[in-house]
């Protein structure tokens, strides 16, 4: 799947004005999460991947790995967007997880998921309009292999997670520079963002959980931010932190952008102090 999306947006990109991207600025399409929807690296935002403006179509493919030394999460897949209104994507995430197989003796060595995301802007524009732009989304995850969630607690190995986030960019807001703020609430019974499954022995029902964003961009193709990501606590056999992290992007055009950050995930399925680089390549038409 990696290969041959990369490939075929590749294939878009060489072939000439096809793959002029869109009227809308750069950067303006933020990132592509570890689920899929664009935004930061961990959270969501109100924007749709790609640079497509009104009546234009747009897109992005993007292959992510974050390494704790404890774990590795590799995730990649694709978006396409529509009329800076709809957004649809795919993403596969794989969790190796060397160091706890070994000391658990657990069955398998990897956690597998697929995320099949929508998002819909509801109001407002990302700079043109009084209102921030507003955007509402729907996950759906399954888990491929549910034999380690099940036997840790995790009721389910399928569900869906669902979002509203609000972005605004305010230009030349601090010291001349644009400054990128955005907020989101989730509805989410998540563990580790699916990958142990949904739901617990502790708690089985979904919790109302707080993300964000704040973005400097010190020139049109460098930003610098923050983020941050609450998680809930379902499993009793080990506690979930929330997520942050620090992030540089470098936007060279409109077809390529690069992020790293330094993750800071806190304890994972009783392996504390989980932290370590975050590198993001996405390629955009």
């Amino acid at each position: 799947m990696k290969k041959t999306v990369v490939a075929a947006v590749l294939a878009v990109c060489a072939n000439g004005v096809a793959a002029e991207p869109g009227g809308r600025l750069l950067a303006t399409g933020g990132a592509s999460s570890i689920e899929g929807a664009a935004g930061g690296g961990i959270v969501p935002w109100a924007v749709m991947s790609g640079y497509a403006a009104r009546d234009e179509w747009g897109g992005t493919a993007f292959a992510t790995r974050v390494d704790t030394g404890d774990y590795r999460l590799d995730s990649y897949g694709a978006a396409l967007s529509f009329g800076n209104r709809l957004e649809v994507s795919v993403a596969r995430q794989r969790l190796d997880m060397d160091a706890l197989t070994k000391a658990a003796s657990l069955p398998d060595k990897t956690l597998n998921q697929d995320i099949y995301s929508l998002k819909l802007r509801l109001f407002g524009d990302l700079i043109y309009d009084r209102l921030p732009q507003v955007a509402l989304g729907a996950q759906y995850k399954r888990q491929r292999n549910f034999l380690v969630p099940s036997l840790v607690g995790a009721e389910r190995d399928s569900d869906a997670d669902y979002y509203l986030a609000a972005s605004r960019l305010f230009m030349g807001a601090v010291g001349g520079y644009n400054l990128l703020l955005n907020g989101t609430l989730r509805y989410s019974r998540a563990n580790e963002t699916g990958l142990l499954g949904f739901g617990g022995d502790r708690r089985d029902s979904r919790s109302l959980l707080r993300e964000g964003s704040a973005v400097l961009m010190p020139s049109p193709q460098w930003a610098v931010g923050v983020e941050y990501r609450e998680k809930p606590d379902n499993l009793s056999f080990a506690g979930e932190s929330d997520w942050q992290d620090v992030f540089v992007g470098y936007f060279p055009s409109k077809q390529l952008a690069v992020v790293a950050a330094w993750a800071g995930l806190g304890e994972i399925a009783t392996l504390e102090d989980q932290q370590g680089l975050y590198l993001s390549l996405q390629l955009s038409y």
